[in-house]
C-alpha cells in the first residue's frame, strides 16, 4: 500500500515540476529543443527509477540506465542558455 502512495506522490510532484519548468521557460522566452535537452534528461531519471520500482527490476540495469541518462544530461548542458552578465 505504501508503494502506491509514494508512487502517486512522486508522479504528482514530477508532473507539477514539468509544468513549472515549461512555464518558466516560456516566461523567460527560451525556445528550441537543444536548450531543453538537459531538463528532459533530468526528468527521465525519476521516470526510469519509478518504472524500475513498479516492475521490481531495481538493480544494476536500472542504475546503469540512470547513470547513462545523467551523463547525457551533463553533456547537453553545453546547449543550455547562459544568462547574460
Amino acid at each position: 500500500m505504501l508503494y502506491v502512495v509514494l508512487s502517486i506522490i512522486m508522479t504528482g510532484m514530477l508532473i507539477g515540476s514539468v509544468i513549472f519548468t515549461i512555464r518558466k521557460r516560456k516566461k523567460l522566452g527560451y525556445t528550441g529543443f537543444k536548450s531543453a535537452l538537459t531538463p528532459i534528461c533530468l526528468y527521465l531519471i525519476p521516470v526510469t527509477q519509478l518504472f524500475a520500482y513498479w516492475l521490481d527490476i531495481l538493480g544494476l540495469i536500472s542504475w546503469g540506465v540512470t547513470m547513462g541518462i545523467l551523463l547525457f544530461g551533463a553533456y547537453f548542458t553545453k546547449y543550455s542558455i547562459q544568462p547574460e552578465a
